[in-house]
């Protein structure tokens, strides 16, 4: 009987989802390569650098919900700590969570990434007056740079999971207190 329930939910989430990756990409590749093309180079790598960041910090929530202990925030709650009961929620919905911080922004971000470093090749091939693409060279530094860093960010996420899942509850407290 539960699994039948379960059923209609996970067709619901994967739908969610999707929709939801499908709208936020269509709108951050639209306005990266709109706005990175008519940028000079320093903005445009600083712009790739900070999707890059972006990624590996997401990537870094959402390991450390998965690993984060629940009952580290009872306790916490129970005294009234702000962001205790945001950070259960987290935990609890660890697996969405995860899911829409590494998987819809972190490859979102990835994808943000690729397209913005073809910009870049093409800004420096041009700038530089360069007879060949150097595409290749920048697609494997940025894939390098976001591997890398999102390995360091898992060591970290195990390792912080519950300063992380309390700093992030306590940002959703706060903006749910500013929302009221």
């Amino acid at each position: 009987m539960k699994e039948n329930k379960k059923e209609p939910s996970k067709i619901k989430w994967f739908i969610q989802v999707f929709i939801m990756t499908f709208a936020l990409s269509m709108i951050f590749s639209y306005i990266s390569a709109n706005g990175v093309s008519y940028l000079k180079l320093i903005p445009a790598i600083l712009i790739l650098i900070l999707v890059i960041i972006i990624g590996i910090f997401f990537d870094i929530i959402g390991v450390a919900v998965t690993v984060a202990n629940e009952h580290e925030f009872h306790a916490k709650a129970t005294k009234k700590v702000k962001g205790s009961k945001n950070s259960i929620q987290l935990i609890r919905n660890a697996p969405k969570v995860a899911n829409i911080c590494a998987d819809v922004i972190g490859d979102i971000c990835g994808v943000l990434s690729g397209a913005i470093s073809a910009l870049i090749s093409m800004k420096f091939t041009e700038q530089f007056g360069l007879n060949f693409d150097l595409q290749f060279l920048f697609s494997a530094l940025v894939a390098a740079f976001t591997v890398g860093g999102k390995a360091l960010g898992k060591d970290i996420a195990n390792n912080n999971a519950t300063k992380i899942v309390h700093a992030v509850g306590k940002i959703l407290n706060k903006c749910k207190k500013d929302k009221r």
